[in-house]
């Protein structure tokens, strides 16, 4: 049975998987009714940050045109999210994580919302869970229960170091801007 976390509630992943070495971390949402003419693309990306809270280089930012580095593996681009289960999800091999990485920010944005009038107030059911790889144990799940009406991008969990153990932030925390608003505040030019 998995631990069911609520937003700012962290867990220590080194005390409740000691074993964990690689994990899977799945990201589903399901749009509400929506007439607007184009298709609701949903991208998750992940941003490998150090004690700064920034990407050190471009390679640091995992998403649908860097599906691999440091350890960490993007499953590609879902363009429409249709189906049961998780819609894009990303493997951390932690032992390949680099010493400098503290914080790795597991985001998810609308493509081109703007033009397509689109927000995350059109979205539901949106969460992220935590597998361990190896026994296929669903370890936590974040369910993002708010309401964002006009945010375009959401940093949906955290997951860091401390004290020499890795744990997991539920964050929830909604941005205007998308993509780049993510960028900019990660360190990375756009």
């Amino acid at each position: 049975m998995p631990i069911n976390l609520s937003k700012g509630q962290k867990i220590s992943l080194s005390k409740e998987a000691p074993n964990l070495k690689v994990a899977l971390i799945g990201l589903g949402w399901d749009t509400k009714q929506y007439d607007g003419g184009a298709d609701f693309d949903l991208d998750a990306s992940v941003f490998l940050l150090d004690a700064s809270g920034k990407c050190a280089h471009d390679t640091d930012f995992v998403f649908y045109n860097n599906l691999s580095s440091n350890g960490v593996t993007h499953s590609g681009d879902n363009r429409t999210g249709e189906g049961e289960g998780d819609d894009e999800a990303i493997t951390i091999e932690f032992d390949k994580v680099p010493q400098s990485v503290d914080r790795i920010a597991v985001t998810v944005t609308i493509y081109d919302a703007p033009a397509r009038g689109q927000n995350f107030g059109q979205v539901q059911n949106a969460y992220v869970r935590l597998l361990d790889v190896d026994s296929g144990t669903e370890l936590l799940r974040y369910d993002l229960g708010e309401d964002y009406s006009t945010e375009t991008a959401i940093v949906f969990a955290e997951i860091y170091r401390y004290n020499g153990e890795w744990k997991f932030s539920a964050v929830g925390s909604g941005f205007n801007g998308g993509l780049e608003a993510l960028c900019k505040k990660y360190g990375l030019d756009v």
